[in-house]
């Protein structure tokens, strides 16, 4: 994979269930595919959407399996982060071993290192595994962000290519794209309505939640900021705004996934302890999606 590979728009997929709670490859490759059809620029399995929290090992590596089989053309981005990070190091082999094209890593949540331990952990992965791999920062899962610091730093390592952006404070991530610009190294937005803001400072992308329901507006969203039609991105950002709001009026991935259910895509069945969304919080996202239909 060659340098700007993270650019563009890279869903984060949601895992389909059945309703036993097992994986449903059979509709996981369709959703694949339909995003790969609507122009998308990659593809994001096992992260927080595709509720990896509550996967084996071995299943995490199915999905990505999956995924790789049913796409032509398209990079797959496994997320294969751990608060651990011998964990880390082998779900990373594993899914480069089943042919990931890169490596989306969560920082350590949890037990909250310190920078020193931050960087040891992501080091360790980039040394052993020969793929690109972005480094997540989500304070709001792992109870600590990842020190601007330690992210220009890990700029600097041939396999550390790109930063997922989900702090919500755009100082802080014009901040971390500011000092990377000499490096081959992405920042992309995390956060679907930080996504204009985030590709206005030099970012060059996102990893996006919305896309798995609406991907074509959103691929042209940020396809038209990354051209500099700043007024047609703009116009794209207040007719999905709503949308990005409400798909996290409750923890991500529960708004997606009844949202997926709505579209017909998949059903809405997640693992617990995830729980479904709320009555009055369905009401308001089905009158969002009917709107996006107008």
């Amino acid at each position: 994979m060659t340098h700007n590979t993270f650019t563009g728009v890279f869903p984060a997929m949601t895992t389909p269930f059945d309703d036993d709670e097992s994986i449903d490859h059979e509709t996981l490759r369709a959703h694949a595919q339909r995003l790969e059809a609507a122009g998308v620029d990659g593809l994001v399995p096992v992260g927080t959407t595709g509720e990896s929290a509550t996967m084996t090992h071995d299943e995490h590596i199915d999905v990505v399996e999956t995924v790789i089989d049913a796409v032509d053309d398209v990079p797959v981005i496994a997320g294969s982060g751990s608060n651990n990070t011998r964990e880390a190091l082998d779900l990373s082999e594993r899914a480069a071993n089943a042919g990931a094209d890169g490596l989306l890593l969560i920082s350590p949540y949890y037990n909250r290192p310190e920078p020193e331990g931050m960087e040891h952990h992501f080091r360790t992965i980039a040394d052993a595994v020969d793929l690109p791999q972005i480094v997540y920062n989500v304070p709001s899962r792992t109870g600590r962000n990842v020190a601007v610091e330690t992210a220009v730093s890990l700029a600097g390592h041939e396999n550390i290519v790109g930063y997922k952006a989900a702090s919500g404070d755009l100082g802080r991530i014009g901040e971390v794209i500011e000092r990377t610009r000499g490096e081959n190294f992405e920042v992309l937005s995390g956060d679907d309505a930080l996504t204009l803001p985030t590709v206005s400072l030099g970012g060059s992308g996102c990893i996006s939640v919305a896309a798995n329901v609406e991907p074509e507006p959103t691929v042209a969203l940020v396809g038209s900021a990354l051209a500099g039609d700043f007024d047609r991105a703009r116009q794209l950002q207040y007719e999905l705004g709503d949308l990005f709001r409400t798909l996290f009026v409750e923890t991500n991935p529960i708004p997606i996934n009844e949202a997926m259910e709505m579209r017909g895509i998949h059903p809405a069945t997640m693992r617990s302890p995830l729980s479904r969304l709320r009555p009055e919080h369905r009401e308001q996202l089905r009158a969002v999606l009917e709107d996006l239909e107008r």
